[in-house]
């Protein structure tokens, strides 16, 4: 299996991801290409004791900001997205990983691989950790607008991801909403809480509305939201846990009484930090492209980067665009089509 990474991508590149690659290389003997600036990129791999034969330098003149609007960055045909991608397309690699520019990721994949047969809108999907495991939340920002179909798409990836790649069995499958009964919410939540009950009828396993609670309390697997609502809770969500983390070392450290107890506590302090570290997993799945793509927070560390690499093999191995097209057939003709 071969992962390109976007060496350029991200706030600390391309010396993070280079790091994150050559960990990834390391502990899941996984080849990366690393494509990017070939003299920067070697510097940076020059400077690390590394497995030559699982890391490989493909050169790409240019880089999109992280700034840049998502148009301008299809423009850019020499970029490293545009290069990792095309390498992905012709089927040199199998996944791709960025932390760079969210919108040019998306638009640059739709352009250079295209979609999913029977996926209207792709979504970018997180991993929240809940009181029983995870929370398999999309979409967390690539569409601000949808349409109740959509929703629907979206709970058919996400249950076919948090089947075939997280090993949930059978993911209950909850509608973000205001209110627990049938009929709350707006119009886009009504509408698409028809269309979840008729693709229910068909298998899958939607329990109904769930509210901005549940997304932690542990009785949904997965989680549907426009991507407006998604991309707030995400961002809410990873304040939260860094703000969590500071209150609880400054307790620590107020009290002598409380530094002598973290110590015996040391353990389970770390445990919590585990859970909640972005880190952990890594990024987020880009679900209804072609080809598996993983997009890295823009800060990501290199141990972010490594457990990207890792998120994308796993993508790969259980063959997940195969599922996905299969049960997009099944249940998306509950849309009446």
């Amino acid at each position: 299996m071969k992962v390109v990474l976007d060496a350029m991508g991200g706030d600390f590149a391309p010396r993070v991801p280079v790091l994150g690659a050559v960990q990834a290389a390391k502990e899941f003997n996984t080849s990366v290409i690393l494509v990017g600036n070939e003299k920067k990129v070697k510097e940076e791999l020059s400077r690390l004791d590394y497995p030559k034969e699982l890391i490989e330098v493909v050169h790409a003149e240019d880089a999109v900001p992280m700034e840049e609007q998502p148009s301008k960055a299809i423009k850019r045909r020499n970029s490293s997205l545009h290069v990792g991608l095309n390498l992905v397309k012709s089927k040199e690699a199998d996944a791709f990983v960025s932390a760079g520019n969210t919108g040019a990721v998306m638009a640059v994949a739709l352009f250079t691989v295209g979609r999913l047969k029977g996926v209207d809108r792709p979504a970018i999907s997180a991993i929240l950790p809940n009181l029983k495991g995870h929370t398999f939340l999309l979409d967390v920002g690539a569409n601000v607008d949808c349409k109740p179909h959509h929703l629907l798409q979206f709970a058919v990836m996400g249950s076919a991801y948090a089947k075939y790649v997280l090993g949930d069995e059978n993911p209950r499958v909850g509608l973000l909403n205001v209110g627990e009964e049938e009929g709350k919410g707006n119009e886009l939540t009504k509408e698409a809480y028809k269309l979840l009950k008729r693709a229910r009828e068909k298998g899958l396993n939607f329990v109904g509305n769930a509210e901005g609670r549940d997304i932690y309390s542990g009785d949904f697997e997965v989680i549907v939201c426009d991507g407006f609502v998604g991309n707030v809770c995400l961002k809410l969500s990873e304040s939260l846990a860094k703000i969590l983390a500071k209150i609880l070392k400054e307790e620590i450290e107020r009290h002598f009484i409380s530094r002598i107890g973290a110590i015996t506590l040391k353990p389970a302090i770390k445990s919590f930090k585990r859970r909640i570290d972005y880190a952990e997993w890594g990024g987020a799945p880009l679900l209804g492209i072609k080809a598996p793509v993983i997009i890295s927070h823009g800060s990501s560390n290199a141990k972010a980067i490594k457990n990207a690499i890792r998120t994308a093999g796993q993508f790969v191995e259980s063959d997940l665009n195969a599922h996905i097209e299969k049960e997009i057939e099944k249940y998306g003709k509950a849309n009446g089509d």
